[in-house]
């Protein structure tokens, strides 16, 4: 691989990570406009390129600590701050206090993302330690259309939404600095019956997001969000401990799994052009005594 191309490969993850800040930003504008539809759907697609950048540092090798402190930065506030301001606007507002929910909600997110990068961050795992920022802050935003389709006008419009979204942005905020661990995006390949089940799967729910997004979205968020909840329960009331690490992935890692690896970027920059003004030049060459042409005789 060439030098420029090493360069360009370097630098498409942290790309990918200031266009999940990109949409972050935009979501946090669009719902300060009241579009809270567009907001929703800003979130979505920063936490696409959020699974994205990590993916593809890991399948380049070319990981780095910046790369790790600008990814939880950029999170906090795609999935920290624009969630929490869309269900403000939308629930909070009126409230003279009622404004210390976002609050703990952001701040959660942000401890969360610090324990992230001291733990986990850059290694291959199968569970994250506490709800992933992303999870928490799409199922908050997704709310909004959700609530626009007809079966919620038709079967849940009178529920107290208000009481609990407020509820579910607290108990999200709680569940990110909790040691509850929620599974990762499984593998999937064709070389086992398991990859393969995988993949189908993961082809089912991207049909369904892509076809019926707003009916999708924050009911798969919430089971996801009940399962790590529901699993915590089971073991504990059976008392089951596992017998490793379930943080790390101990099996055998494929190509998007590979370690960190150390990036020299001198080696990366363009070569330095030697350059000796004409007087260091003539110096050198009256040190070295004149090169005689073998031809010619001696005197």
């Amino acid at each position: 691989m060439n030098r420029r191309l090493q360069r360009g490969v370097i630098i498409v993850p942290n790309a990918l990570t200031l266009a999940n800040l990109f949409f972050g930003i935009w979501a946090i504008v669009s719902a300060s406009r009241g579009q809270f539809v567009t907001a929703a759907w800003l979130v979505v697609i920063a936490s696409i390129a959020d699974l994205l950048d990590g993916r593809v540092a890991r399948v380049t090798r070319t990981g780095s600590r910046f790369g790790a402190e600008l990814d939880s930065l950029v999170d906090a506030i795609s999935f920290g701050v624009a969630p929490s301001l869309i269900v403000y606007h939308l629930f909070l507002a009126d409230g003279t206090w009622s404004w210390i929910a976002s609050f703990f909600y952001v701040t959660s997110a942000v401890i969360r993302l610090a324990r992230f990068n001291i733990e986990q961050a850059g290694q291959a795992k199968v569970a994250f330690h506490g709800l992933p920022s992303p999870a928490a802050g799409t199922t908050l935003a997704t709310f909004y259309p959700f609530s626009q389709t007809e079966f919620f006008q038709t079967y849940l419009s009178g529920w107290p939404w208000p009481v609990f979204m407020t509820a579910l942005m607290v108990i999200l905020g709680m569940l990110m600095m909790s040691h509850v661990l929620y599974p990762v995006l499984p593998k999937f390949g064709f070389r086992t019956p398991r990859g393969i089940a995988t993949l189908v799967g993961l082809v089912l729910v991207a049909t369904a997001a892509l076809t019926i997004p707003a009916l999708f979205f924050f009911p798969a968020c919430l089971a996801y969000v009940s399962y790590g909840v529901l699993k915590a329960f089971t073991l504990g009331f059976f008392e089951r401990l596992p017998d490793r690490d379930m943080l790390l992935d101990t099996d055998v890692p494929d190509e998007a799994d590979e370690e960190q690896r150390e990036l020299d970027y001198e080696k990366l920059a363009p070569p330095r052009r030697l350059w000796r003004p004409y007087r260091s030049r003539r110096r050198a060459a009256d040190a070295w005594p004149e090169r005689r042409n073998p031809a010619e005789g001696s005197e």
